[in-house]
């Protein structure tokens, strides 16, 4: 029987206990450096999708400390929806978030996003750059202990803020547009080296914050997420970038003249999207120019992700942290007469991802994969309860054994009812009005004879068209059907009127 003494010192005891629990299951919990780049295709050094030089030292020396995922793909081939089904977890035919005018947020406001994930097991959840999508209604503050973000002229959450983020200096015009010598392609498709200094470029802000904060020592575990926005377009870059590659030795992809005459009409569609581009680019005589200004893109990418890392490997967090490297989607420079993202083939596809866990070995996957599998794989990494169903898979048994036998294929989405399964050795395509393409990668690793119309490969488009979404969401709201008020950051629903706000419905 416990006397008034006794028990106060009990609880005492108890309390104290428990504290000390806490701090080794923190202490045991490891760090996760979460690094995204944007637009970057297979053209990293490591990977080999250029066949020219490229210059990425910082991310090959991540792949040969961490586990590099060669066939690696995007749960669909565009900014907002591609990071919404990472950062959810849920593919775009379950959320109905199918470009880039879809907010995942007033669309999906109960959702524990992968920040909060992590928030809700007691890290530290901080961030800079480019990781959800930009606009307001794909970046709620609850996700965050500290964030520091781009800011763009059009964004509504800043609507009468004082514009002194470096993105603003050469937004929409800058002095001296078009740097590319090519008139007619907008600012948004502009490159060259624009007159500021090297540390008010956007990503050098950016890497910057990642440094400090690792800089610091930290009293529980922390999940720090880094968005580098190049090789986004504008490709506007420091001049030393831009040395780095030869102009004479720039490589231009090679595009057979038939390439497009076996494609069906969904497959046409999407290679004419945005066709004035490259039209332009190619009567300039500028797509070596163009292509340059790419590859130096994402060379000062991974020059910022160089000094993040440089940053961890000094900090006393070095060998207790988990570094991935992801990019949202791969980009067409002239492959199947396109230019830019928005397509179910391998060039906008295909993406580099590393995955760096201290109690694994480094090696080398060849299995596909999808960047839906980020989500489940942290979680089993981290020991996290699961907060709800997700779509993809854990890769740890990947990074124990990259050659473990694995049957899941990549599935790739993109807008409504059109989809990719990319398997170690096909990609088959179903688009939605039925047309179909099937390439081997084994025989044309660059997609030129589509197979799908040859009988002898219906049990090859039968056994991949297994993998095809059963069910495809609708199209969730877009932006257009929302009032949003920066002042509380909520959204309206012009039609039914139903508030949001701070994640949750009012």
């Amino acid at each position: 029987m416990r006397t008034r003494r006794e028990t106060p010192i009990g609880a005492t005891i108890a309390a104290l206990s428990a504290l000390l629990l806490s701090a080794d299951l923190d202490a045991a919990r490891p760090n996760v450096l979460f690094l995204a780049v944007d637009d970057m295709k297979d053209w990293v050094n490591c990977l080999g999708g250029y066949e020219g030089t490229v210059h990425t030292p910082n991310i090959d020396r991540l792949a040969s400390r961490g586990s590099l995922f060669t066939n690696a793909h995007c749960a669909s081939p565009k900014c907002a929806p591609s990071r919404a089904a990472i950062l959810t977890g849920l593919r775009p035919s379950t959320t109905g978030l199918y470009d880039n005018g879809h907010w995942w947020f007033p669309n999906l406001p109960n959702t524990t996003t992968l920040p909060l994930q992590f928030r809700k097991h007691g890290y530290k959840v901080v961030g800079a750059g480019k990781i959800f999508h930009h606009t307001a209604g794909n970046n709620p503050p609850r996700q965050w202990d500290d964030y520091q973000r781009l800011i763009f002229r059009n964004d509504p959450w800043f609507r009468g803020a004082k514009l002194n983020y470096p993105w603003s200096k050469f937004s929409p015009y800058p002095k001296g547009f078009p740097f590319s010598g090519v008139k007619d392609l907008g600012h948004e498709n502009d490159w060259g080296a624009i007159a500021i200094p090297d540390a008010d470029h956007d990503d050098v802000l950016t890497a910057d914050f990642a440094i400090r904060f690792l800089k610091k020592k930290q009293d529980k575990p922390f999940f720090l997420a880094c968005g580098i926005f190049r090789p986004h377009l504008p490709w506007y870059v420091p001049q030393k970038y831009l040395d780095l590659q030869n102009p004479d030795e720039v490589e231009v992809p090679e595009v057979p003249e038939d390439d497009l005459n076996d494609l069906p009409k969904g497959g046409l569609k999407m290679a004419a999207a945005r066709k004035n581009d490259l039209q332009t680019i190619r009567k300039a005589d500028k797509q070596k120019d163009a292509i340059r200004a790419y590859l130096a893109s994402i060379s000062f990418a991974d020059a910022q992700l160089g000094r993040v890392l440089d940053a961890l490997n000094a900090s006393p967090s070095a060998n207790q942290t988990i570094v991935i490297l992801w990019s949202d989607h791969g980009w067409h420079l002239g492959e199947k007469n396109h230019w830019h993202k928005s397509t179910l083939w391998e060039e906008a596809t295909r993406v580099p991802l590393i995955i760096h866990s201290p109690d694994h070995k480094p090696a080398t996957c060849r299995h596909p994969v999808s960047l839906l599998d980020l989500y489940p794989t942290l979680n089993e990494l981290c020991d996290l309860k699961p907060s709800g169903k997700l779509d993809g898979v854990s890769l740890v048994p990947l990074l124990a054994n990259p050659n473990t036998e694995w049957n899941s294929p990549a599935v790739i989405e993109y807008q409504l009812g059109n989809a990719a399964v990319r398997s170690r050795r096909w990609r088959y395509i179903k688009y939605k009005e039925g047309g179909e393409e099937l390439y081997d990668h084994e025989t044309d690793p660059k997609e030129w004879n589509n197979l799908a119309s040859d009988p002898k490969y219906d049990e090859v488009k039968r056994r991949l068209g297994k993998w095809l979404p059963k069910n495809w969401a609708k199209s969730a709201a877009t932006k257009g059907d929302f009032t949003f008020n920066p002042d509380n950051y909520s959204w309206t629903h012009k039609k039914t009127g139903k508030v949001f706000q701070g994640g949750k419905s009012l």
